[in-house]
């Protein structure tokens, strides 16, 4: 019984990697350098944020405010966030009906790192397909690391090493 639970254990992990890797094909390659040109988004409190940054890792975590895998992993993000001052993290809010939605969803989960409000442009610039999404850039701004769905904090933390 313990044999035919662990195989089964296994062909779900198998599975589960199979498909997260497949989800990451249409995603920018690691090792993309996003251009030199300025990716400034507004936020929430409508102030500018640029983001990326230079001589600093940055997260950027493409999320849906009706998605339900984002209300479930977002709270991952902000530990990270709080927990690693040292890395960049800002979300981007994308098909979204209004700010107040954006909004709402943020005060939901306390979240304190910055809100950008995206774009169709900055939705297909990042190739995203589903929600949530993430990428990890380096300190030149190039793509160490990239993820569809649910992340937890030390998914998030391994993928910044």
């Amino acid at each position: 019984m313990i044999r035919n639970l662990a195989i089964q254990v296994v062909i779900f992990v198998g599975i589960f990697n199979l498909v997260s890797w497949f989800k990451t094909t249409s995603m920018l390659s690691t090792d993309t350098q996003m251009a030199e040109e300025s990716l400034v988004l507004n936020t929430i409190m409508d102030t500018p944020i640029e983001l990326l940054s230079n001589n600093k890792k940055t997260v950027i975590y493409f999320f849906a405010p009706w998605c339900q895998i984002c209300h479930l992993s977002i709270e991952n993000l902000e530990e990270f966030y709080l927990e690693n001052q040292d890395v960049n993290v800002v979300a981007v809010a994308l098909d979204y009906m209004d700010v107040d939605q954006v909004r709402g969803f943020t005060q939901e989960h306390q979240l304190t790192f910055p809100i950008a409000l995206g774009t169709e442009k900055i939705k297909h610039k990042f190739s995203i397909g589903a929600y949530p999404s993430y990428y990890v850039f380096d300190e030149n701004n190039r793509v160490i690391s990239k993820s569809v769905g649910y992340s937890t904090e030390a998914g998030m933390y391994l993928r910044t090493l």
